[in-house]
């Protein structure tokens, strides 16, 4: 090879070397970046052994957990309580589960007074405590009678939501609609459809949540928390996916990454609160559960 032919056969070799590397830069780009999204884990307040909540409080920040989540019932009644009891912890409520009384989707105009009743003295509570929002189902299977599954009804759903929607937001909080298994509830049972809900009741304050024991309706936990997304997903539930038991005590079943991976690219800055009961020692599995999650955020 003469010196002519040499300096050519180079000058291709750093053209293709050149095209290769913007190629893969474009590839690079089109990747999902995962941001450094922090695993906030939560526990409802039967989660953690101790017989006060403040043992129950000092358990939870021993593991690390910032997240606590308390049942709704007389939820007004216990604000100083809890108030005094986070006071100095790295630890904030996070969501409110249910407890109002009556139904939202009741055809007896006094069973849905109760509702309407309750479930604004919950809101209230949570405001005051600075929680997420108040979880609701707006129908159980077992209550009865209900408004029928119609489009007439879905109508008046988004216009009660935006009702509560808009008296949340007044008091700092929201309202998170979840769907449940049919096994639970025939209304309302993918991320999707509760998702749909909140952006048709027109109102900031109403948001949804997903729950890893209730999405086993759903072909993908990815594919069902990206379809509510950042604008409308505000509380996510665990538990594990067989027996509904502490994550780690079904085994293999007990796989979360594919949700958590979704939940890294929304850049999810609210809580994952354990929901569930145990089989076992308490105080052997709460913990491995906790390590659980963890590990597997890591890897999603």
């Amino acid at each position: 090879m003469n010196r002519k032919e040499f300096l050519q056969s180079s000058l291709m070799g750093a053209a293709s070397v050149a095209v290769a590397s913007s190629a893969m830069g474009m590839l690079s780009s089109c990747e999902p970046k995962k941001a450094a999204v922090e695993l906030k884990l939560s526990f409802q307040e039967g989660i953690a052994p101790g017989e006060s909540l403040n043992e129950k409080l000092d358990y939870m920040e021993s593991l690390g957990v910032v997240g606590f989540e308390p049942w709704g019932g007389k939820l007004a009644s216990r604000v100083e309580e809890i108030q005094a009891a986070l006071s100095g912890r790295n630890i904030k409520v996070s969501a409110i589960c249910a407890g109002f009384k009556g139904f939202l989707l009741a055809e007896d105009p006094a069973v849905k007074a109760e509702f309407d009743s309750t479930m604004r003295d919950i809101i209230a509570a949570a405001g005051a405590l600075g929680s997420t929002g108040v979880i609701m189902v707006p129908v159980f299977n077992h209550q009865t009678p209900s408004l029928p599954h119609t489009l007439e009804t879905r109508e008046y759903l988004c216009e009660q939501m935006h009702e509560l929607g808009e008296y949340a937001l007044k008091h700092n909080t929201t309202v998170i609609l979840e769907p449940l298994n049919r096994r639970e509830a025939h209304y309302l049972r993918q991320v999707a459809d509760a998702a749909a809900i909140c952006r048709d009741s027109q109102s900031k304050g109403v948001k949804c949540m997903g729950d890893f024991w209730h999405m086993q309706e759903e072909t993908s936990d990815y594919a069902a928390f990206m379809a509510a997304g950042k604008e409308y997903l505000q509380h996510v539930h665990v538990a594990s996916r067989g027996r509904r038991v502490m994550p780690g005590e079904d085994g293999e079943k007990d796989i979360y990454v594919d949700g958590m991976r979704a939940l890294k690219e929304l850049e999810y800055p609210y809580y994952v609160s354990f929901e569930c009961g145990t089989k076992g020692d308490r105080a052997v599995t709460v913990p491995a559960a906790v390590e659980l999650l963890r590990q597997q955020w890591e890897q999603a």
